[in-house]
């Protein structure tokens, strides 16, 4: 692989036809072939109500994959605390570390991960909704984990020395801030929210304070990334990606579209710029233009880590992208930032 460290962040999407079940053993042989490849990590992401993602349930989700790996790390890209109680998330995430020592990340975020209704179904209060509690509710949770400063004596177990590495994941400068302000590492979703990436990132550093966990920020930044043997074939690939980008903003989402589908589908002239404007920035073709991208976004943006999602209907091209990246670009990636001094 590289000096930067390459992850994958999977949403175990379902292609329609297929079940649920068949996009979850499809994200276990993903994770499988990216350990082999190399990848340092392997997150997956909550979200709810979309028939095109099977990740709604990530620490059972990860539970698997740990199981069915031995050394990639794996965790939450993210866990969004605001949608559960955090000695809820402290004891299934101490429960993983207890299993899988070393093993774990807890990627935490404070979006709903869907739409208004059902975050109300998920919060259950019209004020949950607000998310203004996020600060002390991760404070609460950091607390279980080492039973440092809790206002009641309630002790986590597993959880309670068995901390697993906490990321704050975030599309803006207020998670940015706040992760600098704790001292914990960053991880910015570039894929999108790509206009903010620099200002967040530039923020998190002005803020950061040092802390038990890192002595100087770091920083990952997650970027869509399809790579095929042209860039004709990886533009042809991406034509799902963008029409379930365009379903979900319509109130319509649905199971993953096949390219050829997506290739018909008669797109209105806002439908199609913003489709287009969802891979402004990311990583689209042959590995040689994957290469330029992904070396451009990583001198502006000088992060420590890169995190790639890849959202294409097929499990073989989705598998092929990642081996093309770590066969044919990792090796010549330029590394802007100084030697990793973050989390494992």
């Amino acid at each position: 692989m590289s000096d930067i460290p390459l992850s994958v962040l999977d949403l175990a999407p379902v292609a329609a036809g297929a079940s649920a079940g068949q996009a979850l053993e499809y994200t276990t042989d993903l994770a499988r072939r990216t350990e082999e490849l190399g990848y340092r990590r392997f997150w997956v992401a909550e979200h709810h109500n979309m028939p095109a993602i099977a990740s709604s349930a990530p620490a059972v989700l990860i539970a698997h994959l740990a199981a069915a790996t031995s050394t990639i790390r794996v965790g939450s890209g993210g866990v969004m605390l605001p949608n559960h109680a955090p000695l809820v998330v402290a004891e299934q995430f101490g429960t993983l570390e207890a299993l899988h020592p070393g093993r774990i990340d807890l990627g935490i975020g404070r979006a709903p991960g869907t739409d208004q209704h059902t975050a109300l179904a998920l919060r259950r209060t019209m004020e949950g909704l607000s998310a203004e509690a996020f600060p002390q509710e991760l404070a609460d949770l950091i607390r279980l984990f080492s039973a440092e400063g809790l206002r009641r004596p309630i002790t986590a177990t597993p959880g309670r020395g068995d901390m697993p590495a906490i990321w704050l994941l975030g599309s803006s400068g207020f998670s940015a801030q706040l992760a600098g302000l704790l001292g914990l590492p960053f991880a910015f979703a570039h894929h999108f929210s790509s206009a903010n990436t620099v200002p967040a990132l530039d923020l998190y550093r002005q803020s950061f304070q040092p802390s038990q966990w890192l002595e100087r920020p770091h920083t990952m930044v997650a970027v869509s990334a399809i790579c095929a043997d042209t860039d004709e074939r990886a533009r042809w690939l991406s034509g799902p990606a963008a029409l379930s980008f365009v379903r979900l903003r319509s109130g319509t989402p649905a199971p993953l579209a096949s390219p050829e589908e997506a290739a018909a589908y008669q797109y209105s002239g806002r439908e199609r710029e913003f489709a287009q404007d969802r891979f402004t920035g990311q990583a689209l073709g042959s590995p040689e233009t994957v290469r330029q991208q992904l070396s451009s976004l990583l001198e502006r943006t000088a992060a420590d880590e890169l995190m790639l999602t890849t959202m294409v209907y097929d499990i073989g091209d989705r598998v092929r992208s990642f081996e093309l990246i770590a066969e044919k670009v990792a090796g010549s990636l330029p590394n802007p930032a100084p030697e990793p001094a973050g989390p494992a």
